[in-house]
């Protein structure tokens, strides 16, 4: 599939329903419209049909021919990607020249569009059927953003029909009107207002754009249309007649908005090296990006949480057939397809899995779950509770090629451009040190000192765990666990621990990541020991408290005695004696 890596949703795929027919709105049949794509291909762009599976013997009489393995999963489930897929722009591109006008005296139009009206102009419009390369975000309910490459193509559809004024007459005077001409004259791309692309008109356009140094932006897509027609007044005189002959003309402006963001990147990689040899990799992101590649085979990877799937935009199943008398819905010629971005179930992964790089650290926004934005016929691993965006992502690993690193963003073909690094900020990950031992106790509880330092100077580290974002500031956060609990260092590197069991405790120092730290530290342990008899007080304790529980045990041994006797034979203790 065009080196396309894809995840098959398999549940449900076995379970059989039966199909009587294909409804008007649904996708064409994988393999009868080719559009640039082959059966496989295809196959996995309808996200949003009814998944209703059909076996291969039924689907076999059904149709006279088999289908292939991918197109059978897709017919009972949706196919999801690793990264934006080519397969939805590549079917938009060909399925538009499909599209055709209905006429001078007939209008063709999707449901949604906005409709003008003029005084012989009517049903007119100018609809955006598709923005190239772009994907829609899912990221929250209420907000869906469509990012779109900072280079790219917005296509639309106009359409018209002219209303010819009917004939009169009166009297001696008959008046007839004709159509000279009519024409979409000029369309143009405007952003926030400002033509930024145009081309003579056209019932299709294709128009071409370039967008540097924006964030977010309103596209316009706004035709010219103007119509000329011709009023003929014929007046009969008796023994001539007279003609009278003149022109009207009309101009209308139709236009149709979309929001988008526009999605460039630029990455700044932070490295470390550790004490072994291995490296550090991290890189942010502000908006939602696939991940990056550590070595020049793209075999080393990190991925964030961040998934796809095509689906086609339902607003086009249908177009509005209008002429003056009547206007009739009729199935659409041309369905446009889009990526969308999804928050997966999965979450961040690096590649390989088992020998791969360690994924060490991922931070960014979290946000709900946006499970209720995908809407209807669509099977994906969707998060269905709080995730967060992985807009950061922090990798250990053995090999690390800085020349080959690529970062990918979630729009097809849109990369980062990596900025040089600066060598003098790269990280040099220390050696800590942690000390515990025991400073207090007795027989019902211990006191432990931990303390943690530089390895190499011997400086104390002080830990704050305040800080959510690891780029930056002049904190260090991290922690140390010991005997089930969190603590955190002083100014003087020393936390005091109170532990009330016996045993063996282990302290380890987490540290927090390496790239809002400078110097920065890899981890360590350290063992102490605490037991009620490593104490004078604890074995005096000790023997108080065996005597104490032994006493009942002397005093039934003594009574016993002392009945015996009282009781026994005389000379019992004597013969014993």
């Amino acid at each position: 599939m065009n080196h396309q890596e894809l995840s098959v949703l398999m549940a449900g795929l076995l379970v059989t329903s039966l199909v009587t027919g294909i409804v008007a709105a649904d996708p064409p049949r994988p393999g009868t419209e080719g559009n640039g794509l082959s059966e496989n291909e295809s196959a996995t762009l309808w996200s949003r049909d009814a998944d209703n599976y059909i076996g291969q013997e039924e689907y076999r009489q059904r149709y006279g021919e088999d289908r292939s393995a991918v197109h059978q999963v897709a017919n009972g489930t949706d196919i999801t990607f690793k990264q934006p897929p080519a397969t939805a722009a590549t079917w938009t591109r060909n399925d538009f020249e499909d599209l055709d006008a209905g006429g001078a005296d007939t209008s063709l139009h999707p449901p949604h569009a906005d409709l003008e009206d003029g005084v012989f102009i009517e049903d007119a419009h100018a609809t955006i059927f598709a923005v190239q390369p772009s994907t829609r975000g899912h990221l929250e309910s209420g907000e869906t953003p469509l990012y779109i490459a900072p280079n790219g193509t917005m296509r639309g559809f106009v359409d018209y029909r002219v209303r010819v004024p009917n004939g009169s007459s009166s009297g001696n005077t008959t008046i007839s009107w004709s159509l000279t001409e009519h024409e979409i004259e000029e369309v143009r791309l405007k952003k926030d207002g400002e033509t930024i692309a145009e081309r003579d008109g056209s019932h299709t356009p294709a128009l071409d754009y370039q967008i540097e140094d924006d964030w977010s932006a309103n596209l316009t897509l706004e035709a010219e249309i103007s119509v000329r027609l011709k009023k003929t007044v014929r007046t009969d005189l008796g023994d001539r007649t007279d003609v009278d002959v003149t022109y009207r003309t009309e101009t209308r402006n139709v236009s149709d908005s979309i929001a988008v963001e526009i999605y460039d990147l630029s990455a700044s990689p932070y490295f470390a090296e550790y004490p072994n040899g291995d490296a550090g990799v991290a890189i942010f992101q502000s908006r939602p990006w696939q991940g990056y590649t550590l070595t020049d085979d793209g075999e080393t990877r990190v991925r964030g949480i961040w998934r796809f799937y095509t689906a086609r935009n339902t607003n086009w199943d249908t177009l509005v057939r209008s002429n003056r008398t009547d206007s009739a819905t009729v199935q659409s010629d041309a369905i446009p397809v889009s990526v969308h971005a999804y928050p997966s179930r999965i979450g961040p992964r690096a590649e390989p899995v088992r020998d791969g790089p360690e994924l060490i650290d991922t931070w960014g926004t979290d946000r709900p779950s946006p499970v209720g934005t995908i809407g209807e016929n669509i099977n994906i691993d969707i998060v269905n509770q709080s995730y967060t965006t992985t807009y950061g992502l922090a990798v250990r690993a053995e090999n690390v090629d800085r020349e080959a690193l690529q970062v990918a963003g979630i729009v097809r073909g849109v990369n980062a451009s990596i900025a040089e690094p600066d060598r003098g900020s790269d990280r040099q990950l220390r050696r800590s040190n942690l000390t515990v031992g025991v400073i207090k106790q007795n027989q019902s509880q211990a006191t432990l000192r931990v303390e943690l330092r530089d390895n190499q100077t011997g400086a104390p580290i002080t830990l704050d765990n305040s800080r959510q974002y690891p780029i930056g500031g002049t904190t260090r956060n991290g922690y140390i666990t010991v005997a089930d609990q969190r603590v955190e260092t002083n100014a003087s590197g020393v936390a005091i621990v109170t532990i009330d069991d016996p045993g063996i405790y282990t302290a380890r120092y987490h540290p927090g990541s390496w790239l809002g730290h400078d110097p920065a530290y890899v981890s360590d342990s350290a063992t102490a020991r605490w037991h009620p008899l490593g104490t004078i007080d604890g074995w005096f304790a000790l023997v108080f408290e065996v005597g104490w529980q032994l006493l009942p045990f002397f005093v039934m041994f003594y009574a016993g005695k002392r009945l015996l006797r009282m009781l026994g034979p005389a000379d019992i203790f004597q013969r014993n004696s």
